[in-house]
């Protein structure tokens, strides 16, 4: 696919400091932005890249390939293990990916409850083992004006807590995690 189709690609350097997880990495990715892409789901799909940080872990085009994962992680035999969406992925979605794999994360750049609302009453694939995250909708705000092709920051995480260390400030923000379907059976 062209790059030209997929809008502009975008060049990250990340010092990533993850306390919560224990990794500590110097990343270097690009990430393909579709022209229609908005920036907040943009960026949404750039933090959770670095949040879920892992041996096999990709990216996907975004919104230029809409039946993958935003991001995956597959084995060395190219088995998916890990579908992490970002957005408001509908229930016949995430119903596929908790098939597809053995974890499946959701990272939205959006009010949650709505989502929780939304996916309580339909059937989807594991439910109890689906993870909804909640990036903090004042960060990415924040970040937005910094948003660039060529991009270098400093992310340290600290109890879903990240500081985002750019252009000689840091900001910073949550990422919740988001309760679902409580005591519920699978679906």
């Amino acid at each position: 696919m062209s790059v030209t189709h997929m809008g502009t690609v975008h060049h990250f350097v990340v010092e990533l400091s993850d306390v919560d997880r224990g990794v500590y990495e110097s990343l270097a990715f690009k990430v393909a932005r579709h022209a229609t892409e908005p920036d907040e789901y943009f960026l949404t799909r750039v933090l959770a890249y670095c949040l879920e940080f892992a041996e096999g872990l990709t990216i996907s085009p975004g919104l230029a390939e809409p039946g993958e994962p935003a991001l995956a992680v597959r084995d060395l035999t190219g088995a998916l293990q890990v579908w992490i969406d970002v957005g408001a992925p509908d229930a016949l979605r995430l119903h596929k990916a908790g098939k597809s794999a053995g974890r499946v994360a959701v990272y939205t750049h959006r009010d949650p409850a709505p989502l929780v609302r939304q996916w309580a009453g339909e059937r989807i694939f594991r439910s109890e083992a689906l993870e909804l995250y909640a990036v903090d909708r004042a960060l990415l705000a924040a970040l937005v004006p910094h948003l660039d092709r060529r991009m270098q920051f400093a992310l340290s995480v600290s109890d879903r807590h990240l500081f985002i260390t750019l252009d000689g400030r840091t900001l910073d923000g949550a990422v919740e995690r988001i309760a679902l379907f409580p005591n519920t059976d699978e679906r």
